[in-house]
């Protein structure tokens, strides 16, 4: 079992973040519930981010309540991905904290059939619940969608982010639950994290790759960049 109890990564791009508040809020109430205070130590460690280059720390909560920081290069941003489906259940001990699970959820996508980039995560239900490392949303016509927030999900920073950005735009947004099938044939859909923002899934499984000709995903992943503010 992995002593890694609380996670948090977010990329650094000279020396902006997207969502740090959000990152903090996470971990500080992950570390808490796990009972340890993490709020100073977070501030002090923030200061301490180089202010040039492109970074992708990872804050990091040990048992047994050892706090600590891994500053990585980030690695490169990538675009268009080809998913597959886990087949079998949900295999997370702790899906609504980051950290427990991580160890896991890279094996997952390690071995995730047909070369595929990401692996998605089912309910028992047989509905979409999140990729491995990344958030799902999709679009109907003009309408942005997500999981159902109830559902066993990791509170994403960067769909908050797009539920922003969403209602700043004046867009639509709805939750419910989706299959596999069903997203497959929706308009467009996404995976969302704090490294990459916003990837277009292009290709399930063995399929040809989907051109993916209107797609919005570069309107909003420049909305996105917006967002990115300086270091404290």
């Amino acid at each position: 079992m992995s002593d890694l109890l609380v996670a948090d990564s977010f990329l650094v791009a000279n020396g902006k973040v997207r969502g740090l508040e959000l990152h903090r809020d996470r971990f500080v109430r992950s570390c808490a519930a796990a009972g340890v205070p993490a709020e100073r130590f977070w501030d002090e460690q923030i200061a301490r981010l180089p202010g040039f280059g492109r970074w992708f720390p990872r804050f990091e909560l040990k048992a047994p309540g050892e706090l600590a920081v891994q500053l990585r290069p980030a690695p490169p941003i990538g675009g268009r991905v080809r998913v597959a489906v886990h087949d079998g259940p949900d295999p997370r001990t702790a899906p609504r904290v980051k950290g427990p699970d991580l160890e896991l959820l890279g094996k997952l996508k390690e071995t995730a059939p047909d070369r595929a980039d990401e692996i998605l995560l089912l309910d028992t239900d047989g509905t979409v619940l999140e990729a491995a490392y990344s958030a799902v949303a999709w679009w109907e016509d003009d309408t942005l969608c997500f999981p159902p927030s109830d559902r066993p999900l990791l509170p994403s920073v960067t769909a908050r982010l797009l539920r922003q950005i969403a209602a700043t735009q004046g867009v639509q947004i709805a939750e419910h639950p989706v299959t596999p099938e069903a997203l497959r044939d929706t308009t467009e859909a996404w995976l969302v994290n704090a490294l990459h923002g916003i990837r277009p899934i292009h290709a399930w499984g063995a399929s040809a790759i989907d051109p993916l000709p209107n797609s919005h995903a570069e309107l909003w992943q420049s909305h996105l960049e917006t967002l990115a503010t300086r270091l404290p």
